[in-house]
């Protein structure tokens, strides 16, 4: 095994490559990235970044002379057209490249309006990509208004930096409730308060009906009846696994790109890791958009693409921050029936403990790193303090280990 190609050049694919030399492949190694940057973060680009508080070299993972120095081939702007998995070669705007194995890091694509609601307006922005926040920060001016669609985490991180900004912020939400597809009832309420002390108007239950303008957006139609003037929008309203490629090579796809315990795709010489993979999860199969999960599962494809022969266990956990509350998840809160509220340390602070019948599942906690910390120790140790002693701020956290 001489060449190993990565297409993908985020997080999952900066990880995997940096493996491979870490763990001592002295072979080819190719990243191919269809963004014109080298491998960055994306995690500050809607917060950090958009406020101006973060230069952008700062949001790469590693200098470009890093490759360089590591032998390792970055290509960049370049897009794969297809994989020919019987000569075992990917064919590019510019030629073609043999592969012995490949790794696939294509991430996801961000989910945009329908063009019957956008028509072919300017001033329409998603949040994805390092381009993406360069072309919306201008717009980021005090006292323009600004309408974001989708009451999740992305949503109303965007919202959070315009409030900041000074801008005129409309939030509205399609379900019954803003983070109604990943937390509870108790966390969606935090936020909401949060968002509205600071002059958000979050709208739930309310759809987009049409946007309006002579060229650029000027307003917008709600399900509610009303019509709002409108400077700029941002779409929120998620992503869906980059799979095409895989695809079209007839790989397996199951809520993205099917591997199995080891990150091993239906062809035996390609690999999948990251937001684009699919892999198995305690009985059943699941996805992780998160960084961590990018980070660890590409490093454990990169063992075993040498041979290492490790299943991949994932610890889920995730983060947002928002004015100055960080939430820190761990867990996953999947087929929840009970909610226990622990009080936190100082004013302001919580976590919401979700458990299934006497079984810890998940914990959201708000400026409580603590209750975050040994929450996950317990969940990936396995283990469920009973509930009573969760809910009681006098029990010291440390001693349900």
């Amino acid at each position: 095994m001489r060449h190993i190609v990565v297409v993908g050049a985020g997080q999952a694919g900066a990880s995997l490559v940096a493996k491979l030399r870490g763990s001592g492949f002295d072979g080819q190694v190719t990243l191919i990235g269809a963004e014109a940057h080298p491998p960055y973060q994306r995690p500050p680009l809607s917060k950090a970044y958009l406020l101006g508080e973060m230069a952008r070299e700062r949001l790469y993972l590693r200098p470009e002379a890093y490759y360089a120095g590591q032998q390792i081939e970055l290509r960049l702007n370049t897009r794969v057209r297809s994989i020919d998995r019987a000569a075992r070669k990917l064919v590019l705007p510019d030629g073609e490249v043999l592969y012995d194995m490949l790794a696939l890091t294509t991430g996801a694509v961000v989910n945009r309006l329908p063009k019957s609601l956008s028509g072919n307006l300017d001033g329409i922005h998603v949040i994805r990509g390092l381009d993406d926040i360069d072309r919306l920060e201008p717009e980021y001016v005090a006292e323009r208004r600004v309408l974001i669609i989708g009451g999740g985490y992305i949503g109303l991180e965007a919202a959070a930096v315009a409030a900041k900004k000074g801008l005129k912020v409309t939030l509205i939400n399609h379900s019954e409730r803003i983070l109604r597809r990943i937390a509870a009832c108790e966390t969606s309420d935090f936020f909401r308060e949060l968002h509205r002390a600071h002059g958000v108007d979050i709208r739930e239950n309310t759809k987009l009906e049409a946007l309006t303008g002579e060229g650029r957006v000027s307003g917008a139609r709600l399900s509610d009846g009303t019509e709002i003037e409108v400077d700029f929008v941002i779409v929120g309203i998620g992503v869906t696994p980059a799979t095409a490629l895989a695809e079209e090579a007839g790989l397996e796809i199951d809520n993205g790109i099917k591997v199995d315990a080891f990150g091993r795709c239906s062809d035996a010489h390609i690999w999948a890791a990251g937001d684009c993979a699919s892999f198995p999860y305690r009985g059943t199969r699941i996805r992780l958009e998160s960084v961590p999960n990018a980070i660890d599962q590409a490093e454990c494809v990169a063992e075993n693409m040498l041979g290492a022969g490790k299943e991949y266990v994932a610890r889920p956990w995730f983060w947002s921050d928002q004015y100055d509350v960080k939430l820190q998840i761990a867990g996953l809160n999947t087929g929840y029936d009970d909610i226990v509220k622990r009080p936190g340390a100082r004013e302001g602070a919580v976590s919401f403990w979700y458990y299934r019948d006497t079984e810890l599942l998940a914990v959201d906690a708000m400026n409580e790193p603590r209750a975050y910390m040994m929450g996950k120790r317990l969940i990936e140790a396995g283990k469920s303090p009973g509930k009573a002693l969760v809910e009681n701020p006098e029990t010291d956290l440390k001693s349900l280990m």
